[in-house]
């Protein structure tokens, strides 16, 4: 498991926030090509964005690519794949083809520059009508895809929906990206940027709202969203510390024979082991990286 809480994006030609933004704690950070960079800038962009991942850094570096209906998409696999990449982020997913293109495409490009097969991370963003239809199809397409994304920018703009601080409209596309994630067996999604840059309460309680529905991680636009994210997507000590008294005694219960016991006045069983002993499993893969 490779835990994503926060993937801060960062504009690929903007230099001065290129050059700080690996610092700034995120696990990831996600330089784009796409909507942060004028058109006539994309092309000379890329290779700002190659020079900014072989620098040394303590986290993930990604690239959110043009999407696969644009003439930018393939021009800017060919220029960013390369060791110093850990993942490829797509925008505006809509069909299972569309990912078995890229991932064939980023499997050509590997095997070109010699490098690993499969190391490369694919993760398409879920933010449009067509896309939110077809998470089925899409989170199954293929191996190298282990999570996908939510983006409520280009889904509320495609669906016409005004976009709220409380997110309640958003509640059936989310559900729908954790529910068909599960089902295919891959990693918990991560969870659409806030844009209400100034609203600290509202975006706290999205990053909760979105951990409860069962996403991983947050999407990032700005360094501040980082620390807040993080906190909210990594258990505390005192979650660790009962998830580990459930696991302890649950196991020496049915050792002795019992799958059903009481811990602090709480009825624990199977189900209630079993995620105990993922939220040790999530404390420690976090612990691991920070």
């Amino acid at each position: 498991m490779m835990p994503l809480r926060t993937m801060l994006f960062a504009p690929g030609d903007h230099a001065r926030k290129v050059a700080k933004v690996f610092d700034v704690g995120a696990d990831a950070v996600i330089l784009d090509l796409e909507d942060a960079v004028a058109e006539a800038e994309k092309p000379a962009t890329r290779s700002v964005v190659v020079e900014a991942l072989k620098r040394p850094r303590r986290c993930y570096g990604y690239v959110r690519v043009n999407g696969m209906e644009t003439h930018h998409c393939f021009g800017d696999l060919k220029e960013v794949v390369g060791p110093w990449l850990d993942g490829v982020i797509l925008p505006k997913a809509e069909s299972a083809d569309q990912i078995k293109t890229a991932d064939w495409l980023i499997t050509q490009l590997e095997r070109e520059k010699n490098l690993p097969a499969g190391n490369i991370d694919l993760i398409p963003i879920i933010e449009t009508a067509k896309g939110h239809r077809a998470i089925g199809s899409i989170v199954s397409a293929s191996r190298r895809l282990q999570r996908v994304a939510f983006g409520a920018g280009d889904y509320t703009l495609d669906l016409g929906i005004a976009w709220s601080l409380r997110e309640t409209e958003l509640e059936s596309v989310r559900a729908a990206c954790v529910m068909e994630s599960r089902a295919a067996g891959i990693e918990p999604p991560i969870d659409t940027v806030f844009i209400h840059l100034n609203e600290t309460q509202a975006f706290v309680a999205s990053v909760e709202r979105a951990r409860d529905l069962g996403f991983q991680g947050k999407l990032c636009i700005h360094p501040d969203q980082v620390n807040a994210a993080n906190a909210a997507f990594t258990p505390d000590k005192e979650a660790v510390a009962y998830a580990r008294r459930v696991v302890e005694a649950f196991q020496a219960a049915e050792a002795a024979g019992s799958a059903s016991i009481q811990v602090n006045g709480y009825f624990i069983d199977y189900p209630i082991y079993e995620k105990a002993k993922r939220t040790l499993d999530i404390a420690e893969a976090i612990a691991n990286i920070t």
